[in-house]
């Protein structure tokens, strides 16, 4: 989180890290690849940033997915490394 949010904007990546975390990811498919609902939700915050340009929603959208696609893979790199040992 930005330390510059104000408590709005706090409130607003708050609950859009929530969605994000609900989103699906099939199975063998890349973070990028078609049919993630991860992929389909940066292209379309990035169609909307090219419409409206600047926008802090927007801004706030794309560092949002860019987190949940980390955290994602750090748990799939855990669960990897876990199953390794076993």
């Amino acid at each position: 989180m930005s330390n510059n949010d104000t408590e709005e904007e706090q409130f607003f990546r708050e609950r859009y890290a929530q969605e994000l975390q609900k989103k699906k990811k099939q199975p063998g498919v890349g973070s990028y690849s078609q049919g993630d609902e991860m992929s389909e939700e940066r292209r379309k915050v990035s169609q909307q940033e090219g419409k409206t340009p600047g926008r802090r929603g927007e801004q706030i959208k794309q560092q949002e997915i860019d987190k949940e696609i980390v955290r994602r893979d750090r748990l799939q790199q855990k669960n990897k490394n876990n199953g390794d040992r076993e």
